[in-house]
């Protein structure tokens, strides 16, 4: 590294993080930023807490964000991107919207992980970002996806000319896009996409973060104004006892 490298443990004090962190604010964006100093932060706490190399870890500053990118489709524009995508890709962009599963836990996804008679399937902990199992129930776009994928490979669920599929954001899914006339979406938006037709559909956090397998219910919290209908039958409970004084 640039300004880590050659330097010994005891010399990363704060004074020198927070100019790397400035450093790096000039040539990519404030999330990288943070990422990266999370990096070196995770290391340090390593050095510290288990190899016992050094005695403190220096405070490493983040910069401050908003809540963070939302990006969703609306039901046409998902539509039309699952007409402009090839067969196998738009069999896991349905899949992925149906189950709200991370790309990784799709393109590796085996046919031991899925009972179809008992409609779930289940991510081990070290397969899963949040390091706790996840048991996904499936509906029933996601049962018709798998009934069309079974008996294409013993192995794995999503494959293509016989190989399991390592990247979907390829020039297939950008050409797609394109012709879709749909902009600035990733892969990971149909996570988002999901979650957000998940709360238009009233769906309570707590459920949503069970079924997207999320850490913490603050995660989720971000797409609470997706569902102002919820919020409007819970405001109305108060109707009745607030009648009597108008």
């Amino acid at each position: 590294h640039p300004l880590l490298g050659g330097k010994v443990l005891t010399d990363i004090d704060r004074a020198l993080l927070d100019a790397i962190r400035a450093k790096r604010a000039k040539v990519v964006k404030l999330p990288t930023v943070n990422r990266n100093m999370a990096l070196i932060r995770a290391v340090l706490n390593k050095a510290c807490n288990e190899w016992e190399w050094i005695e403190r870890v220096p405070k490493v500053g983040m910069y401050k964000q908003a809540g963070g990118r939302i990006r969703s489709l609306t039901r046409e524009e998902f539509a039309r991107l699952l007409r402009e995508l090839p067969p196998h890709l738009a069999d896991m962009a349905l899949f992925s919207v149906a189950t709200g599963l991370r790309r990784s836990n799709v393109t590796q996804l085996k046919w031991s992980k899925v009972s179809l008679e008992r409609r779930h399937l289940w991510i081990e902990a070290k397969d899963h970002k949040n390091g706790a199992p996840h048991s996904v129930p499936l509906n029933d776009a996601a049962m018709q996806v798998l009934e069309r994928r079974k008996g294409d490979h013993p192995t794995y669920v999503f494959t293509y000319e016989g190989q399991a599929i390592v990247q979907t954001s390829n020039t297939a899914w950008y050409a797609a896009l394109k012709r879709a006339g749909i902009e600035d979406f990733r892969w990971h938006d149909l996570r988002h996409t999901f979650a957000t037709w998940h709360r238009q559909a009233g769906t309570p956090t707590y459920e949503l973060q069970r079924l997207g397998g999320w850490k913490s219910q603050s995660m989720v919290e971000r797409y609470a104004h997706l569902a102002p209908d919820g919020l409007q039958v819970a405001a109305s409970r108060l109707d009745n006892v607030l009648s009597v004084t108008y």
